[in-house]
């Protein structure tokens, strides 16, 4: 599509190729394999001589499109769509990485993040620092002669950090390594890291992008010199492919995907406000609070801050959990993103694996919540959490 046309038109069009048939909705193509019309043409193909579709799980009209309409939102050259979010990650640091590389990210990312880099990985040789808090002194303290890759994300998965992606993107330039942005949060539509200097932008398709709770996705998207090369050549080999279900499902999202985020920031921000006056909690994590430590960069680097709200309960794990049990409305369930809203309790669901010392370091106390604010009227979700608040 035309490079000019806003991102609400590149989220509803970018990337559909109608068929002879002329289909107004895109394509939904479940196929495994393509058909060649010669044996010189399958040669052709295979020897990546000749553009064209091979075999669905790196080939697939359906998934190029959703990548398409992606990398249009995101500004990017070049995107790699995945079967989730994580598996986005690791083709990221399988395809980019070799052993005897080091990694410095930042300590409070997704659990499952903290495990695929601090586990995981260190057994093929690739050794990860994780770095407390949002200084970009500490992350430029954490670099190494062997630093070929920086990963964090903005704002963080459940403590809502906001980080300085052009001043650690100077880091990396400095240490020619790459940095990665997590987008999950803000989606293109209220971020775009590449703007800011970032090399890699990471998605969990998952949340926002489908935005109704359905299917898994992901994408890693760059430079094509980086992506193609590198994370693409992983995804032919290794497989972790987006099916073309869960990408038309994920098109279908998009279309809606400025809507549903702007609403949802708004009900979040209102929450926040409200969450700030009750005598229970502690504290409030939204970037959107003038009382967020990093709320002048929010506004800074973000249009939107977000639909996630994280707060410590007085009363630690006990009083955390009479919240959420007390619930009628809420899901109570670690997905985000969805039109409904969700309540989790990160210590002991999505960061429950990792070690205590590792919550402490991202700040993951017993007493925090994260509720990721849906599409329900806002008081209603106000008297779901005031009832476990004792009001």
């Amino acid at each position: 599509m035309a490079d000019d046309y806003q991102l609400d038109t590149l989220a509803v069009r970018a990337g559909t190729e109608r068929t002879p048939f002329g289909e107004h909705s895109d394509a939904l193509y479940l196929t495994s394999s393509f058909v060649f019309k010669s044996a010189a043409q399958a040669a052709e193909r295979f020897a990546n001589r000749e553009p064209g579709n091979i075999y669905s799980r790196f080939t697939n009209p359906t998934v190029t499109a959703f990548e398409q309409r992606l990398a249009a939102l995101e500004g990017a050259e070049c995107c790699v769509a995945t079967a989730s979010g994580m598996s986005a990650i690791l083709s990221c640091a399988m395809g980019l990485l070799k052993a005897g590389d080091h990694v410095v990210c930042s300590a409070g990312v997704f659990g499952a993040t903290v495990q695929l880099f601090g586990t995981i990985l260190k057994r093929f040789g690739i050794e990860t620092t994780f770095v407390a808090g949002s200084d970009p002194a500490a992350w430029q303290k954490a670099v190494q002669a062997s630093t070929r890759l920086l990963f964090v994300e903005t704002p963080s998965n459940p403590t809502m950090e906001i980080f300085d992606i052009a001043a650690l993107a100077a880091i990396a330039k400095k240490a020619r390594a790459l940095l990665a942005v997590d987008n999950c949060f803000c989606t293109p539509i209220q971020q775009r890291p590449l703007d800011f200097g970032a090399d890699i932008v990471i998605h969990s398709a998952t949340k926002y992008l489908d935005g109704q709770g359905r299917v898994l996705g992901g994408a890693v998207l760059g430079r094509r010199d980086a992506i193609h090369e590198g994370v693409y050549g992983f995804l032919r080999t290794a497989g972790p492919t987006l099916s073309a279900f869960n990408a038309w499902v994920i098109l279908k999202g998009m279309e809606t995907l400025r809507v549903r985020v702007e609403a949802q920031s708004a009900a979040a921000a209102e929450l926040a406000r409200w969450l700030e006056k009750q005598p229970g909690i502690e504290r409030v994590l939204y970037p959107g609070l003038p009382t967020h430590p990093q709320h002048a960069l929010a506004k800074k680097q973000q249009k939107g801050y977000g639909a996630v709200v994280s707060f410590d309960v007085k009363g630690g794990k006990d009083a955390a959990w009479r919240v959420v049990d007390n619930t009628r409305l809420l899901s109570i369930t670690a997905n985000l993103g969805d039109t409904r809203t969700t309540i989790t309790h990160p210590a002991s669901t999505t960061h429950g694996r990792i070690s205590q010392e590792a919550r402490n370091a991202a700040g993951i106390g017993d007493g925090l919540l994260r509720v990721a604010v849906g599409l329900e009227a806002i008081e209603d979700i106000k008297a779901d959490l005031a009832r476990g608040l004792g009001r």
